[in-house]
């Protein structure tokens, strides 16, 4: 572990002179650093702020054993052709083959298998999987997987309505068109099988653009799944690695929701709903389940982690997934997730790391690792626009409360320096690659990776000190994280 005086060193400039972006009055007490740094464009405050939130989210169902009963779902809906997604791996697993025995007990009520290739879809798969679904006439979607089943059950569907459009009409501006979504989807019935993305709460669908090295997605809320069956028999059969990375993926949604910009900073929505966007900035509502799926992840995936056979563990997991789902799909992710998409994309022609624990014969860096691996730096980061938000994380990750005198006497000034210390041990613990240079990559590296997310703008708008900011596009900051989480 980084001592107390490399990690002082590391958040100097940004946490002990305080970034002028977030305004506090300690900046001015260190001219030298502040003559080091660009000038920056002031705070949104003469427009028009946001004054509502919406809460939108799927139906769960959530117990031991529920996958039996999709079927009779299904026949309850009147389905008359139901395309099932799934993968490969996931294909030979009792979770399948629980799902198939329910579609094969009613009667007439057919239905078709697409097996995806293992692994996280890209434009390739995504475009496969959407010409299988345009060949068919199917009234209703079942997805049995992790993440990225569900996700490409998604945009199947949403093509199949759309089938004259191309992939990128619906992707998020500025990489695609963003394009409303206008007509009424098909139903869609998600299993998941790992604790990990809440793709079965959320209207939202990632990719992999294999072209461009790096992954963006769709989020709009008419893709959400009508239902979540969340059976905690489902994520036995998962492997260490996938029930870390799985779980750390659960603790950003929840950190990065919370610490997002409030709605009441955002500018106002559209008045026509179809047009209003998936994220809206944290709110009320969502910080409820932020903050459970927070706590219950803290307290559980270190003992998944130790003991993947810990039920209790595996089962708490599994609903603070979709908790987070809620979360996130309300609020949003930012920085951590934005910065994700091009360590991993850019892995499979730059370090070629393969994640130990992992079937695929690929290079992969996982998920939840590649969102993992920027936390210290990210939080340290947006510590000073929301003190008491920060605070209250770190009382979390103590197992305590902010009144606790252990959380209540740091200076807000210094919590950014505690919560690096904090998610960095915690990481540790995990055994999360300390570093981007644990991964294969070097500072020569950082540039190139600061443009692989400066695209991301669905998430890169919701950061502090980045989306509030007029005429931030965030570079400067984006290429001190990432110097930052080079090693720690």
């Amino acid at each position: 572990m980084a001592s107390r005086s490399t990690i002082s060193r590391l958040i100097n400039a940004s946490q002990h002179s305080t970034c002028p972006c977030h305004g506090t009055h300690h900046a001015v007490a260190h001219p030298g650093v502040l003559n080091q740094l660009r000038l920056f464009a002031t705070p949104v405050n003469q427009v028009q702020k946001e004054y509502a939130f919406e809460v939108a989210a799927s139906n769960l169902r959530f117990g031991n054993g529920v996958t039996a009963e999709v079927g009779f779902d299904l026949s309850n809906m009147k389905a008359r052709k139901v395309a099932v997604f799934t993968d490969e791996n996931v294909a030979k697993l009792p979770p399948m083959k629980r799902a198939l025995e329910s579609l094969e007990s009613q009667p007439n009520l057919p239905f078709q298998v697409l097996n995806l290739p293992a692994g996280e879809p890209t434009e390739e798969s995504w475009a496969d999987a959407i010409a299988w679904s345009r060949r068919h006439d199917f009234s209703h979607f079942l997805a049995v997987g992790g993440g990225s089943v569900i996700d490409t059950a998604k945009a199947a569907n949403l093509f199949s309505a759309y089938k004259d459009a191309h992939l990128l009409d619906f992707v998020n501006a500025p990489i695609g068109k963003g394009l409303p979504i206008t007509q009424a989807l098909r139903p869609l019935i998600a299993v998941p099988t790992t604790a990990g993305t809440g793709s079965e709460t959320t209207g939202t669908a990632i990719l992999d653009i294999t072209s461009r090295s790096f992954k963006t997605g769709i989020a709009n809320r008419a893709m959400k799944p009508v239902l979540g069956v969340v059976d905690t028999q489902n994520t036995a059969s998962c492997p260490t690695a996938v029930h870390i990375s799985a779980g750390l993926d659960v603790l950003f949604h929840s950190l990065e929701s919370y610490t997002a910009i409030p709605y009441t900073e955002r500018t106002p929505r559209p008045a026509n709903p179809i047009l209003r966007p998936a994220y809206q900035g944290s709110n009320p509502v969502a910080d409820v389940f932020s903050l459970w799926a927070l706590q219950t992840t803290v307290k559980y995936l270190p003992r998944v982690a130790k003991n993947p056979d810990d039920e209790e563990a595996r089962s708490q997991m599994l609903l603070a997934s979709s908790f987070a789902g809620i979360g996130f799909g309300n609020a949003g992710v930012h920085l951590c997730h934005g910065m994700s998409y091009p360590i991993s994309g850019l892995n499979k022609k730059g370090p070629k790391y393969k994640h130990p624990g992992y079937v695929q014969t690929h290079p992969i860096i996982p998920h939840g690792i590649s969102v993992a691996i920027t936390g210290p730096a990210v939080f340290q980061f947006t510590a000073p626009s929301s003190p008491d938000r920060h605070r209250q994380v770190l009382a979390i990750f103590h197992a305590t409360t902010t009144s606790d005198p252990l959380i209540s006497r740091i200076p807000d000034s210094e919590i950014g320096a505690h919560i690096y210390d904090m998610v960095a041990r915690f990481l540790d613990g995990l055994g999360v690659p300390r570093g981007l240079k644990a991964l294969g990559y070097t500072a020569d590296d950082i540039d190139m990776l600061v443009e692989g997310t400066l695209p991301q703008r669905r998430v890169l708008d919701l950061a502090p000190g980045i989306g509030d900011i007029v005429g931030e596009d965030g570079r400067w900051h984006l290429t001190k994280m990432m110097q930052s989480s080079l090693e720690y």
